[in-house]
C-alpha cells in the first residue's frame, strides 16, 4: 500500500512593510469599504436586480481600488 503525498508549493511571498502610507491606507479603505456594501446589497432580504447592479457596481469599484493597491506597492507606497 502506497501513499501519495501531496505537497502545495506556492510563490514565495513579497514584504511590504510600509502600511503607514497614505495612499495604501486609503486605497484599503476604499476596497474593504466597496466589498463589504457589495456584500451588505447582496445579503439583503429583498435583494432585487437593482441592488444586484448597486452590488455590481460596488464589487467593480473594490477591484479597481485593488488594482491601484497593488500598483501603489509596486512602486514602493509612492503614487
Amino acid at each position: 500500500m502506497t501513499t501519495l503525498s501531496l505537497v502545495r508549493t506556492t510563490a514565495p511571498a513579497t514584504s511590504y512593510t510600509d502600511t503607514t502610507d497614505p495612499q495604501t491606507i486609503r486605497l484599503h479603505i476604499a476596497a474593504e469599504n466597496a466589498l463589504a456594501s457589495a456584500l451588505h446589497l447582496l445579503r439583503a432580504a429583498d435583494c432585487d436586480m437593482t441592488k444586484v447592479q448597486a452590488a455590481t457596481g460596488r464589487a467593480i469599484r473594490a477591484a479597481t481600488a485593488l488594482k491601484q493597491l497593488c500598483a501603489v506597492q509596486l512602486e514602493g507606497g509612492a503614487a
